[in-house]
């Protein structure tokens, strides 16, 4: 297995658990247990389910293994509900999982933590982890939420935050250096940017601008000429970033996740990765996709 394999976590986002069409026309629960298959086999080691709906968590408990082969993550609950909704549902998708305890729980807005039932919230997250429901607690941000702010206030375990090829804002300001300095564990997600890189550029989203779609088009003319591929080149700068201690990756068939596997197993190709970024933040955060 290529070392940097190990880096990669499987996201859910694009599993198709709840009224997506199913891929290939096959049930949704047949392809997600062999897409959780391949991952395996393949030595992924995390799988994030915080995309999942109560129905979603249900299709996983039903067609993981027993134990389960990926450390899994869930995600929390609004808080606007009280600290105790938040514990009710957290035990319930573990229930739903067929968990007795997964590895971590996620805070899934940055701006939940800076609510009225914000501390609380928090506190009860990690009484949820000291009670061995959990092994860490984390939170998801944005570039706009302050990452590095986040860890120094609220010492999570984790952080999982944006970054790619094409929105390296938080790594080139050193956000996430700051991050994983502090003791935290860093989680790169929306590594391909909900696919942007790759569309050819007459097929790029018109709020991008012309500039952005320019920057685009010379970045998958560098990785073309560099002899690589977009998969392949999203997935090494992601994978080779000494910030990044998980690279979360979605798939929505098995095919997908084998490619992605074959992909992220190559040498990572020798690019000018700072001559690919999209520079304009309101761009990169008008692009808030359900990135994978």
């Amino acid at each position: 297995m290529h070392p940097l394999i190990s880096k990669l976590g499987l996201g859910t986002a694009q599993f198709g658990l709840d009224g997506g069409a199913p891929p290939r026309g096959r049930a949704a629960e047949a392809e997600v247990r062999e897409i959780l298959a391949v991952a395996a086999r393949g030595g992924l080691a995390l799988l994030d389910a915080g995309a999942a709906s109560a129905h979603g968590e249900a299709v996983l408990g039903a067609v993981m293994a027993t134990p389960a082969a990926l450390r899994v993550m869930i995600k929390a609950a609004r808080g606007d509900r009280g600290p105790g909704f938040v514990e009710a549902e957290a035990r319930s998708s573990l229930a739903r999982l067929g968990l007795g305890h997964a590895d971590a729980i996620i805070v899934q807005s940055a701006g939940d933590l800076f609510s009225p039932w914000g501390m609380a919230l928090w506190e009860r997250l990690k009484a949820l982890r000291d009670a061995g429901l959990f092994a860490r607690v984390g939170i998801s941000a944005y570039a706009s939420d302050d990452p590095a702010g986040l860890a120094r206030r609220f010492h999570p375990d984790i952080i999982q935050a944006p970054a790619s090829l094409l929105d390296q804002r938080l790594l080139v300001d050193g956000s996430l250096a700051a991050v994983r300095a502090l003791g935290v564990e860093v989680h790169l997600r929306s590594i391909f940017l909900n696919g942007l890189l790759f569309l050819p550029p007459d097929r790029a989203p018109s709020h991008l601008g012309a500039a952005a779609i320019s920057r685009l088009s010379r970045a998958r003319r560098m990785i073309a000429e560099g002899r690589s591929d977009p998969l392949q080149a999203a997935l090494g700068f992601a994978l080779s970033r000494p910030e990044a201690d998980a690279v979360i990756v979605g798939a929505a068939t098995a095919a997908e996740l084998s490619a992605v596997i074959a992909a992220a197993a190559s040498p990572p190709p020798d690019l000018e990765w700072d001559g690919m970024a999209l520079e304009n933040p309101a761009i990169l955060e008008a692009t808030r996709w359900a990135a994978a």
